[in-house]
């Protein structure tokens, strides 16, 4: 069941913490340090700091103070399963953290991978279990230079992944690039984070269904309380997600308990406009408590399951309730609009002062979620072909959508337009045009570029962007290739979070940066397509859209 990716096998804990491949060989410039010197530095009174649950010590490669494992919250399992995250146990002595924490009870994406996927994705794990509240932390210096502090939100719906699941998440790139703190973690998934017992369980259990949420919150609690001492800023601190980690993001933004605790916000390739319903949440509550066979009064029995037995228990009583007529769309366990925790409605319209009010960009890939990859043959079909896959959800409009999205983004195949179709970025420009009424800027942005990797046929696929933000293209380079090209993209790319991160504005005004980004707004739609030719363009599948829409 346990499986470790082959990056960590072959290059151990330091090298995943920062390495950019060394394609630049000597120039020190670039990579901001000195290839011909020591790389790593681990000792018994290097890299060590103190939280206010006690002292760790972490090591040094190429420049980068890193910290593997920091506790920020206390074990979830036996009587904190479904409740509240609680703050760690405060420890003795110095806390070796130098390697990864364990994931959240999950069924992890190595499971029954093909060799192809797990080349091309480089999965990373080692060991599942509820004592998950851990996280990562690089930064250039332990010093009192107040940077700005990047927390990643990793990606896998609400239901897998963790803070390092990919090579690209690693933080070292881009913390010394841009001498700025960057943190990762884990926090509670699936029926572990969200299982909305209040319905059964009553007063008890009223937090149950966003507990995956609220450990979020006490890992941005920690940030706010210890980041100071990893040389960080606790009033600049962004928060940044990828598909379920751009959900994440989007729904931290609109929690009151984040308010004060986050400054900026980036959402990638996933966003939520609202949280789950209620209802259903609390009936799938009551039908996990039916599938144990257990009374109301015997709830409690279900904190003291072995985590497998009741992960096993929970997926059974989902599948059950998605076969009841009526149901609902809404399926498996996600965050709960309880108006407790998350508040109910579309996210930022409300006018409510007690939620966090900042700005936020939002990205999407060209081509998100449909690749012929593995299936070559898909090249072969034509329009007609696609028209009548497509004629099911968009009818007599069918024909006009494909020729709109095929006018927009000329030169792909049939399939290519297919594939383009297929990741409508409908959903990012409601919660965009959500936003704008707390009156905070919102910058969009659209990356189209295609790596020239398996015959082209991912083209700008999910998860591709992640390294190119973060200064990891050579690190991740079964994504970009590596070398030059999407080494240049992904400096102006970073760059401009950077700016964003210290400012609230992408734009860096330097030479050779991303051209002028606008802000979005509802009127025009200007959103950055991020490609070897990055350049604005105002809504350009605005009428695809509609088309969508009707």
């Amino acid at each position: 069941m346990k499986r470790i990716s082959m990056m960590i096998l072959l290059a151990a804990t330091a090298v995943l913490a920062g390495s950019c491949g060394g394609n630049k060989g000597a120039d020190s410039s670039y990579l901001g340090y000195d290839p011909d010197a020591q790389q790593l530095q681990i000792g018994q009174d290097i890299a060590v700091a103190k939280t206010q649950y006690g002292t760790v010590r972490g090591f040094i490669y190429q420049n980068v103070t890193t910290f593997l494992g920091i506790p920020y919250g206390d074990d979830t399992g036996g009587e904190n399963r479904f409740m509240p995250p609680k703050p760690p146990k405060p420890w003795e002595g110095v806390l070796p953290t130098v390697w990864y924490p364990q994931s959240a009870p999950q069924r992890p994406y190595t499971e029954g991978a093909s060799p192809l996927s797990q080349f091309r994705d480089r999965w990373n794990y080692d060991g599942f279990g509820e004592d998950c509240l851990k996280l990562n932390v690089w930064t250039p210096a332990l010093d009192a230079a107040r940077r700005p502090v990047l927390v990643w939100l990793h990606g896998g719906g609400f239901s897998a992944g963790n803070g390092v699941e990919q090579d690209g998440y690693m933080g070292g790139n881009f913390a010394r690039r841009h001498d700025a703190v960057f943190v990762s973690l884990n926090h509670r998934l699936n029926s572990f984070g969200y299982s909305d017992l209040a319905g059964v369980g009553g007063e008890k259990y009223k937090h149950s269904g966003n507990v995956g949420m609220l450990d979020i919150i006490l890992a941005l609690q920690w940030v706010h309380d210890n980041i100071a001492a990893f040389g960080g800023d606790p009033g600049n601190v962004t928060i940044m997600g990828q598909s379920g980690g751009g959900s994440k993001v989007t729904i931290v933004a609109a929690m009151p308990a984040a308010k004060g605790l986050v400054h900026k916000a980036v959402a990638l390739s996933g966003g939520s406009t609202r949280a789950s319903d209620k209802e259903y949440a609390e009936a799938l509550g009551a039908q996990i408590l039916k599938t144990a066979g257990l009374k109301p009064s015997e709830i409690d029995k279900l904190q003291q399951m072995p985590w497998q037995e009741y992960f096993a228990l929970a997926n059974k009583a989902s599948a059950e309730l998605a076969s009841v007529p009526g149901a609902g769309q809404r399926r498996g366990f996600s965050p709960v609009a309880d108006d407790v925790d998350i508040p109910v409605g579309d996210f930022y319209t409300s006018g409510r002062d007690d939620v966090p009010c900042i700005p936020m960009m939002l990205c999407t890939t060209t081509n998100e979620f449909t690749s012929d990859r593995d299936n070559p043959e898909m090249e072969d079909l034509t329009k007609d072909d696609i028209v009548k896959m497509i004629e099911p959800r968009y009818g007599e409009n069918s024909a006009a959508i494909y020729d709109e999205f095929d006018r927009i983004f000329p030169g792909n195949s049939p399939f290519g337009v297919y594939t383009i179709i297929s990741s409508s970025r409908r959903n990012v420009v409601r919660i965009a045009d959500n936003k704008l009424q707390q009156g905070q800027p919102v910058y969009m942005a659209l990356f189209n570029w295609y790596p020239p990797l398996f015959d082209g046929l991912p083209r700008a696929f999910h998860c591709l962007d992640i390294s190119f933000w973060f200064n990891n293209t050579d690190l991740m380079y079964s994504h970009s290739g590596g070398g030059k090209v999407p080494r240049v993209l992904s400096d102006k790319m970073s760059d401009a979070l950077e700016a964003f991160m210290r400012t609230g504005d992408p734009n860096t005004g330097k030479k050779g940066s991303l051209p002028f980004w606008p802000q979005y707004n509802s009127e025009e739609g200007p959103v950055m397509i991020l490609n070897n030719d990055s350049h604005v363009e105002n809504d350009p599948d605005r009428k695809a859209r509609a088309l969508m829409e009707n």
